[in-house]
């Protein structure tokens, strides 16, 4: 285990496990944003590790978001909050690992954004989701980009105009969470769920991550052409790989396959 203060990790394998431990609501200042980075950022960069896991510490929070403490205190809203922006991962460049959220509480406005960026959810079923930044005199500009993009518009427009409060089973519904369970089977489910993605083929796992980013939002035709140009790095790594024939001779030689990565 790597302890800094306020960012624990362990590593398990191919698994990184990330707590934000910030007492009293594991609220996120940009010194432990730009720490979340850092941890972030040599999670992309390990070859061994495929999975990232996050969670927050205690039951009631798993952040508050941004430290209205520190900026009470002066801090800036533009602040500089590390290569891989807010929270660590949510605007990291190249990050094509998988990362699964653990929300054991409150997901509260630069919290939920974390939930938003990650590519899987698991909530205990007491957690809930907000956003009260317009309530404040801001904007959640992470959220606002991307609930959208998850929820019905109107959905989206209560949360995002006037802070609507989704439990855990609404969550769920709505498509924000893969699924909910007991607090105390929180942290089992969320890292049963990252060592079945870890087992997968991992250039297999980065060219979904990366033609999703590229092509989500373009309409069927536009996304085949751009995953036949030949200009997705991603894609054309995992075609040209040692991995995609390891796959198909695993399977008809009965056996598990044995992935490198290259």
């Amino acid at each position: 285990m790597r302890e800094s203060g306020v960012v624990r990790t362990t590593v398990d394998g191919p698994l990184l496990e990330v707590v934000l431990d910030r007492p009293k609501a594991n609220a996120i200042d940009a010194a432990t944003s730009r720490e979340l980075s850092r941890v972030f950022a040599a999670f992309r960069d390990d070859p061994l590790l495929r999975v990232a896991v996050i969670t927050g510490a205690g039951e009631r929070f798993f952040s508050a978001g941004w430290d209205l403490g520190a900026a009470a205190e002066g801090e800036e809203f533009e602040s500089d909050y590390g290569e891989g922006g807010f929270g660590g991962f949510c605007e990291l460049p190249n990050r094509n690992k998988p990362v699964v959220c653990a929300v054991n509480g409150m997901a509260v406005g630069g919290g939920f954004e974390l939930a938003m960026a990650a590519e899987f959810v698991v909530a205990a079923d007491h957690a809930s989701f907000f956003l009260p930044e317009t309530s404040l005199g801001i904007i959640p500009d992470a959220g606002t980009i991307r609930l959208p993009r998850i929820l019905p518009r109107v959905v989206a427009n209560e949360v995002l105009y006037g802070g609507r409060r989704l439990n855990a089973e609404e969550a769920e519904r709505w498509g924000l969470v893969n699924r909910v369970v007991s607090a105390a089977d929180l942290a089992d489910t969320a890292r049963d769920l990252a060592n079945r993605i870890a087992a997968m083929a991992p250039l297999a796992v980065e060219a979904v991550i990366a033609i999703d980013r590229t092509v989500g939002r373009l309409s069927i035709e536009e996304a085949f052409a751009q995953l036949r140009s030949g200009d997705l790095i991603e894609y054309e790594r995992m075609l040209a790989s040692d991995d995609a024939q390891e796959g198909p001779r695993a399977f008809s030689e009965k056996r598990d396959p044995h992935w490198e990565g290259r």
